[in-house]
């Protein structure tokens, strides 16, 4: 096993140059998993996570999240970025108490989202959202833990498409410590270099959730890792749910016949 600095020093390298795809496991099994497919670094998903435990997303507790990310980290070799959310926490101050905490799970990178949890009113106003960024940036710097802080605008995927609120956003998380930036649902090639422009030379995350530019396509557009959220989680969900469904409403089995093999499963694992 790679200890939890050198993991950090791998996350910290792959967003030099190039660009790669980061999945998103839901537990530790599916964490093993894309490990063995050869990923070079995994991201946890709030969406599959909290299926994974029967909550709507966005309900699960700082408690939960913490428990899940220590042991995908110490499940895998390879570096595990956190889908921290809001730092479950409204006020500055407290987000960087959760982070510290968030910190100590062995991550090596941790994301922290505009997102109030309001649909009225879904986006922080500017100035506490950048200072929950600055607070985040202060508490990963305590221990100097070489985490990488991602600095995420959630106005797209909440209905507030505004690229220049976007731009203006990400532009001021940078300058309030973001290493990475991400603003989940941009999806045109016009958008997403936009954003590559503004933040440079800072890597950018871009979320591919159903079609989105392929991983050469994305990184002549200069975006640096693609994440895929709650997308594996749901793959696994339609397959569990449609052989399921089958055999209540039917009562057949022949859903089963496309399952994966057990004992390929049992290889992998073993």
């Amino acid at each position: 096993m790679l200890t939890t600095a050198d993991k950090r020093a791998a996350f910290k390298k792959l967003h030099e140059s190039g660009c790669f795809i980061i999945p998103n496991p839901f537990d530790v099994g599916s964490a093993k998993a894309l490990q063995h497919l050869g990923f070079k670094a995994l991201a946890s998903t709030s969406a599959g996570f909290a299926w994974a435990i029967a909550k709507a997303d966005n309900r699960v507790t700082v408690d939960d999240v913490c428990d899940h990310l220590a042991a995908i980290s110490a499940a895998v070799d390879i570096p595990v970025n956190a889908d921290f959310e809001d730092g479950f926490a409204h006020e500055a101050d407290k987000v960087g108490v959760n982070v510290a905490r968030a910190v100590k799970t062995g991550i090596a990178g941790l994301s922290i989202e505009d997102f109030t949890g309001d649909n009225a009113k879904p986006l922080f106003d500017r100035e506490l959202a950048v200072d929950r960024i600055r607070a985040a940036r202060q508490a990963i710097d305590a221990d100097n833990s070489g985490v990488l802080l991602t600095g995420r605008c959630e106005a797209f995927l909440r209905g507030v498409k505004d690229m220049k609120l976007v731009i203006d956003r990400l532009t001021a998380y940078a300058e309030a410590g973001a290493d990475v930036l991400y603003a989940p649902g941009i999806s045109t090639p016009e958008e997403i270099s936009a954003v590559v422009k503004a933040v440079a030379p800072r890597p950018v995350n871009l979320l591919v959730g159903a079609a989105g530019p392929s991983l050469q396509v994305a990184g002549d557009l200069g975006v640096r890792r693609i994440s895929v959220g709650g997308a594996l989680a749901r793959m696994a969900w339609a397959g569990f749910m449609k052989a399921s469904k089958e055999m209540a409403e039917q009562g057949t089995f022949t859903e089963f016949a496309h399952g994966y093999p057990g004992g390929e499963l049992n290889k992998m694992f073993s």
